[in-house]
């Protein structure tokens, strides 16, 4: 069985394990790795249950007055993905990275990858709005690639090359 469990993403001087809007979620959250310019990756262990994660993802984002993304990984297979920025910028987003297994996941539930996520070209297109907000500019393109690839082998690295596609 692979790793199911929140990443949370965000730019802050202090550690994002401190802020109010992760207090549901602090137990067991643990710095993953620290990106340049300040980027913090925290990650917890979790049952297999997204939760709220528009609203932890807007509570970071509001505390830390910089764009968040909270991200929950499902058997090291695939990864939810909720960005957000301020209202006032693209706002947020929610995409899948790993669609195939995505879909495998949701068919059990009777779901399908439509019902719930943004086309591979419109998530690239809000990654890249998410990216400017951050003072960032990025390829559509490259984004686009990783939002089509499936995990090769855990989707927890598929998320970090998404991350590092974003420029973070």
């Amino acid at each position: 069985m692979g790793f199911w469990g929140y990443f949370v993403v965000g730019r802050s001087a202090r550690p994002l394990s401190e802020l109010a809007s992760l207090a549901e979620v602090r137990e067991g959250l643990s710095l993953h790795e620290t990106r340049g310019d300040g980027w913090q990756v925290w990650a917890r262990p979790s049952e297999p249950q997204v939760g709220d994660m528009g609203a932890l993802a807007r509570g970071v984002c509001g505390e830390t007055g910089t764009p968040a993304i909270f991200a929950f990984v499902m058997d090291s297979a695939c990864v939810v993905v909720e960005a957000a920025t301020s209202a006032e910028a693209a706002g947020s987003w929610f995409g899948c990275l790993g669609r195939e297994a995505m879909a495998g996941h949701l068919g059990a539930d009777g779901l399908v990858l439509e019902d719930l996520f943004l086309p591979p070209e419109r998530a690239a297109a809000k990654a890249v709005e998410w990216a400017a907000a951050t003072g960032r500019t990025v390829a559509p393109g490259a984004l686009l690639d990783v939002l089509r690839e499936e995990a090769d082998p855990v989707a927890e690295e598929l998320f970090a090359r998404f991350l590092d596609r974003l420029g973070l």
